[in-house]
């Protein structure tokens, strides 16, 4: 397809899905609560497709299709299922699962599959008796949030920057364009469709902040407006989906891989986060601080810093995640904090006067493949130990740390991220905090998974194997 058509492709269904969001009256989202406002939509709209979507182990997502009549008996006993079948979920012995829709996530599919018009529901897992399934990734992060009000917060709000490239297709990473940072069309080719994607997702009740050219040629990135942390693994989700749906509906590909190519700097997740006493109190700001932190922010971050090793499993998942955390290219290696320095793994954007409700750090190291849930999880984790424990929050870097030596380093006591997926899972299999985390049975099969993703990799002789070695 050319560059023409492509723009033409990518116009032309932003325009069909425009109508179809008028048509069914979701433009800004729905604002729905109960399960009779569901049913009521459903039936008022002539809704003939109502999907159920949930998330695995690894945060892929899952889903499956009820119709309308089936609709108030998923209400009130929920939808069985084989969990078995799950990544992550139960053996085979004990496999029945139940997956009961959450009525104030339920919004339209901005675009007509199949000629139905199909509205999506998260679904809370629970076993057969009706208790939440605590190995599912929404419910251990429910569980997660639950302990804030222990320590008299309200809820934690979470902004992610999840970049992604175009490429012509799914065979190989074959660029759209040679664009940079904030390049404009038609240098950036993938304006339009990002512009298709943005109106997906506030129709889908996804609030966008904005959207660019990111820095290696056909990357992009939309930023989502901050939320608290449940509906924002839920968005960020419902963005995956989107982002690559759109994509494929516009005749390209769209990847979260965090390093499809070697040359370029690869896709991360730069996470904001804070924690808020009420709907209006911050409780990471301090006007008397230096830096603007309370001791709760600094108590945050030392404890994150404490657990980045352990919890780098979790935010960077794949063997191609730690291709991307190497020095040079924009992505952390060191386990420090900063303000503004852009090479510690937490960085705290600079504050700004009458912008107390702002004050956040900044992960820096987790990357898009990650599962939403269980990585919100950690780190909400990771800060609470600090704060139990009254950590100390070591002082922050001023210099560029990509250019210490690993002497220098370990004189300066600061630690690195893992190496390697290997050295990943090493870490967590001995991590009794991120088993208490995410749970012992998560834990204990995310190690198994990832330990055979590492010898699938170990065992393959690669392009670069064959021109290193096959001379000797």
């Amino acid at each position: 397809m050319s560059l023409d058509a492509l723009l033409y492709d990518a116009e032309a269904f932003r325009e069909d899905m425009e109508d179809y969001i008028e048509e069914m009256g979701s433009r800004n989202g729905l604002s729905l609560s109960t399960a009779e406002d569901v049913l009521k939509y459903v039936e008022e709209f002539g809704v003939s497709s109502i999907r159920i979507w949930f998330t695995d182990m690894l945060g892929y997502g899952k889903s499956f299709s009820i119709t309308p009549k089936e609709l108030e008996g998923a209400f009130a006993e929920g939808m069985g299922f084989d969990g078995s079948s799950i990544q992550g979920y139960q053996r085979i012995q004990e496999s029945d699962m139940v997956a009961v829709p959450i009525p104030s996530t339920a919004q339209v599919l901005p675009f007509s599959p199949g000629g139905s018009r199909s509205i999506r529901m998260f679904a809370e897992i629970r076993t057969p008796d009706g208790t939440p399934y605590t190995s599912c990734p929404r419910v251990i992060l429910s569980q997660n949030l639950e302990r804030l009000k222990g320590h008299g917060f309200s809820h934690m709000n979470i902004g992610p920057e999840a970049e992604f490239f175009y490429f012509k297709d799914h065979t190989g990473p074959e660029l759209l364009d040679e664009a940079g940072y904030f390049d404009i069309n038609p240098v950036d080719v993938g304006d339009d469709i990002r512009e298709a994607t943005v109106i997906a997702l506030e129709a889908m009740g996804v609030p966008v902040e904005y959207h660019h050219h990111e820095v290696g040629p056909s990357q992009h990135e939309i930023d989502i407006r901050y939320q608290e942390a449940l509906r924002m693994a839920d968005n960020l989700q419902t963005y995956k989906y989107l982002v690559k749906e759109v994509a494929r509906r516009c005749g390209v590909f769209a990847t979260f891989m965090p390093k499809p190519i070697a040359s370029e700097n690869g896709s991360g997740m730069h996470t904001h986060l804070s924690i808020f006493e009420d709907e209006s109190t911050n409780s990471f700001y301090d006007k008397n601080d230096p830096q603007h932190l309370s001791a709760t922010a600094k108590h945050f971050i030392a404890g994150v810093l404490e657990h980045a090793r352990e919890i780098a499993l979790i935010t960077n998942q794949t063997y191609n995640s730690y291709k991307r955390l190497v020095p040079g290219y924009e992505a952390p290696t060191h386990i420090a904090w900063a303000e503004a320095n852009r090479s510690a793994a937490i960085r705290v954007p600079l504050y700004k006067p009458g912008k107390e409700v702002a004050t956040r750090i900044e992960l820096r190291f987790p990357d898009p493949t990650c599962n939403p849930y269980l990585a919100f999880s950690v780190m909400l984790s990771a800060g609470l130990h600090g704060l139990e424990n009254k950590t100390a929050c070591p002082d922050p870097m001023t210099i560029d740390l990509y250019k210490l030596s690993t002497l220098e380093r370990e004189e300066m006591n600061i630690d690195a991220l893992p190496h390697d997926l290997f050295e990943a899972v090493h870490v967590a299999q001995g991590s009794d905090f991120l088993r208490e985390a995410i749970g012992d049975k998560v834990h204990s099969k995310l190690i198994e998974t990832k330990l055979g993703e590492v010898d699938k990799f170990r065992l393959n002789v690669s392009e670069m194997d064959l021109q290193e070695h096959l001379k000797l």
